[in-house]
């Protein structure tokens, strides 16, 4: 048996516009909103889908699974993802590569990284 990735999901109080924010910020599609109760998004820069459900009571506090996403330029995407609506967090490196923490507008973190 073997399991294979299909989906990454993010809880959110809210998912469609947390799916459109996400959907335009990689160049995908929102699928079927199914009245608001759960959202998957395609295609796009990301080889997966991601879901966003509706949930009474997202997980508080930072999000125990976050995406790292790569690109050549960190500053241009950086500065494209804060004016999208992402809110910068923090700034890492390690030797050659670095990276910027940030938050969608539903305050999921996530990395963008460059080398």
């Amino acid at each position: 048996m073997t399991l294979s990735l299909a989906m990454i999901t993010f809880d959110s109080a809210d998912p469609v516009p947390l799916a459109t924010w996400w959907a335009g910020l990689i160049g995908a599609e929102v699928g079927d909103t199914n009245g608001g109760w759960f959202v998957m998004v395609s295609g796009g820069s990301i080889p997966v889908r991601l879901g966003f459900q509706k949930v009474a009571d997202p997980t508080p506090g930072k999000n125990k699974l976050h995406l790292d996403l790569h690109t050549e330029d960190l500053e241009a995407e950086v500065a494209r993802c804060l004016a999208a609506g992402a809110t910068e967090v923090d700034r890492q490196a390690m030797g050659a590569m670095s990276w910027a923490i940030l938050a969608d507008p539903d305050g999921n973190r996530f990395c963008v990284a460059a080398p």
